[in-house]
């Protein structure tokens, strides 16, 4: 092992981890993302991991594999209605930063559709000498044929919105154009918007999103409607239209944290309040219903359930409430149907609810059981819903489903991308340091032998009420199955697999459970023999790169291989540094002294220590995300480095949070990944 640094070795040796939390962070100075000296340390960095990972001998074949992955042309087009016809965004290895494109509905049920390109962003980056990436576009109901198109210069969160004309395929001459930021927008009417974003300078929340809304006129007049606190989250506009996309009301939401809100009826220049729970999510609006979720029990209403608000009444009543082995996954709404995406016993199912004679009925869409199923599209035309299904072993399949008569049919399936005749898939449950029983599924080859031996790479996340279920990973599959090697998902507590119980039971002081039930998974696979600490590998990315750095510094003896990918570290500074104040509500605000020890005991960054048999990580971020700062990792990096410890760091210098911008980023972002824990776990 190579000698402490200097600089960090008065710190560490000298003082328990709760001073050394007040010293000098010596490497701060890579918070500065783009300063010289940083982007230095970092090109140094991509240097020796690519030597070392594109080198090997299967970079190339990985690479290929999930080149040909990414860039098929059999894909499927992922719908999203709007108007009478389909529109999708498309990547292939010509088209890297993509094509937003249309379709009839009839069109794309075809086995080859005849797309119409409405933008092409290589053409357009080209021509303007930008790095522009899609984000989406919001459309004036009821046509659609207006719309706002969300740019990222980078990948990044931040967005340019543009106005566009689908009709003639063009950016609208003298439109609507509203400068780069973290931003949200809602149309009014066919020359009114309702924004929220920084107006002025620093005119943003801690957390770096808009707490102002005003309605702009085309005029370039702007009418304040809202004004919230600096230490609030956000505050975020929704226009909520019935028939003929008349606008009924305006409801605003002011985020007083990531999980608690407060909602208001905007109209006449006043605001009204609406009586709900602070923890309760806006979902959709349908028959003059608008529709949350209460993540708190609340007046008649258990946690997790489904409710609608009469926004001239302001009564509430149930729409559903999911049972102990259920959980809301998605809402959605057509023209006249509410749709809810559920888990059971992490399974999915789909349901469509109707309001006649002020009762919601139910009814379940004929879908694939035994399925993750996902809520695509849903039309305002009418009351069709586009609904993905997917699991471990079978590929993805698209079917258009109506929920006026809760009938189906498949209109698309994905070909197999790997052989999935000689693998299985199991579901076992581990017991966490409390008792509580945390489910995990195994991906493995059915002739792998029970002894330890087989290369494993376990995923985990435990955190926001996001849930984890079966999902088909092409890449995976091809490069890691096809191999030999296992996959486990561990649906450890802090997700949303059971509701927001699942999730609440290890918020802030008691976040280490989660931890705890990632270590029981590891432990519980060794106990099967179906992997050994030996052969066993863990990923986690951005929430799950807090799970990934802690499990390396509390359980270095239980993993061989620990992928880190644009990961939260240093939760001693997270409030400080890009999007991470408004997530005080899922950590603890380490300002406060108590919330300070209580993460201080598990802060990975801060409890890397000289001396441990910590297994070589590799540590991975994106220069553009602007919601977990690159700082984060490369400060993890660097203090391995001063500690003498071996590891490897490589940094995209374009992508985002997601870190998947383009077909080809993304191919050979995940042949290092697999060459790395190839290295690892089958060496």
């Amino acid at each position: 092992m190579k000698l402490i640094s200097a600089a960090l070795a008065g710190a560490l040796l000298i003082a328990p981890a709760a001073a050394v939390a007040q010293a000098e962070d010596p490497f701060v100075w890579l918070e500065d993302i783009d300063s010289p000296r940083s982007m230095a340390w970092v090109e140094a960095q991509n240097a020796k991991a690519a030597k070392r990972l594109e080198s090997d001998a299967r970079y190339a074949p990985f690479l290929a594999e999930g080149r040909a992955i990414f860039t098929a042309k059999d894909r499927i087009a992922q719908p999203s209605f709007r108007g009478a016809g389909v529109d999708n965004f498309w990547q292939d290895g010509v088209n890297t930063h993509g094509i937003w494109r249309t379709a009839s509905l009839a069109s794309y049920r075809g086995a080859d559709p005849a797309w119409e390109t409405l933008l092409d962003l290589d053409g357009l980056s080209k021509a303007e000498g930008k790095n522009w990436f899609w984000k989406g576009a919001t459309c004036l109901k009821p046509a659609e044929a207006v719309c706002l198109v969300s740019l990222s210069n980078g990948g990044g969160d931040a967005v340019e919105l543009r106005e566009f004309d689908t009709t003639r395929k063009a950016f609208v001459e003298g439109g609507f154009r509203l400068a780069e930021g973290k931003q949200n927008v809602e149309w009014l009417d066919a020359d009114t918007l309702l924004v929220g974003r920084e107006w002025v300078p620093g005119e943003v929340t801690t957390s770096g999103y808009p707490y102002v809304l005003k309605i702009l006129s085309r005029s370039g007049e702007a009418k304040e409607t809202f004004r919230g606190q600096k230490t609030d989250v956000w505050a975020t506009p929704n226009v909520l239209r019935g028939e003929g996309g008349k606008v009924d009301a305006i409801l605003v939401e002011r985020g007083l944290s990531f999980y608690e809100s407060e909602h208001s009826l905007y109209a006449d220049g006043k605001l009204t309040p609406v009586p709900l729970p602070r923890k309760a999510r806006f979902q959709a609006y349908v028959d003059g219903a608008m529709i949350f979720t209460v993540q708190e029990a609340w007046s008649d209403f258990a946690i997790g359930s489904v409710i609608a608000v009469d926004p001239t009444t302001l009564k509430a009543e149930l729409v559903f409430q999911p049972g102990p082995r259920q959980a809301v996954r998605g809402v959605a709404d057509t023209k006249g149907m509410l749709a809810v995406e559920l888990l059971e016993d992490v399974k999915g199912a789909v349901d469509v609810y109707d309001l006649k004679a002020g009762k919601w009925t139910a009814r379940r869409l004929a879908l694939p059981k035994d399925a993750t199923l996902t809520l695509r599209s849903a039309s305002g035309k009418d009351d069709q819903l586009f609904v993905a299904g997917e699991s471990f072993l079978a590929p993805n399949s698209l079917w258009l489903a109506n929920a006026a008569t809760g009938q189906a049919q498949q209109v698309k399936t994905l070909p197999a991308r790997f052989d999935a005749s000689k693998d299985r898939v199991d579901q076992y449950w581990a017991t966490s340091s409390d008792g509580t029983r945390i489910p995990y599924f195994v991906v493995r080859p059915k002739a792998a032998k029970l002894d330890g031996s087989t290369p494993t790479i376990m995923y985990g996340y435990g955190g926001f009420e996001v849930a984890k279920p079966p999902v088909y990973i092409p890449e995976m599959g091809k490069i890691w199955l096809e191999r030999g090697g296992a996959y486990v998902i561990a649906n450890i507590r802090g997700g949303g697999e059971f509701g927001p119980d699942w999730h609440q039971s290890v918020l802030r002081e008691k976040r280490q459970l989660a931890f705890d039930d990632f270590a029981a998974v590891a432990r519980d696979l060794a106990a099967r023999k179906i992997t050994s600490a030996r052969r066993l590998g863990i990923y986690g990315r951005s929430n799950g790169g807090v799970l990934t750095t802690v499990s390396l510094t509390q359980h270095p003896e239980l993993w061989n291989a620990v992928v880190v990918e644009s990961p939260l570290t240093d939760m001693l500074r997270y409030h400080k540094l890009s999007a991470g104040a408004s997530w005080v509500g899922e950590y603890g605000d380490p300002e406060v002294p108590a919330d300070h020890a209580f993460i201080a005991k598990y802060d990975g960054y801060l409890n890397l220590k000289p001396g441990q048999k910590y297994p070589e990580p590799y540590v991975t971020t994106n220069t553009r995300d602007d919601r977990v700062h690159p700082g984060h990792a490369r400060k993890f990096a660097a203090k391995l480095e001063a500690l003498g410890y071996p590891y490897l760091y490589f940094e995209n210098t374009f992508g985002g949070h997601a870190n998947d911008a383009d077909p080809e980023l993304n191919a050979r972002r995940w042949a290092r990944h697999y060459v790395y824990l190839s290295q690892k776990l089958f060496d």
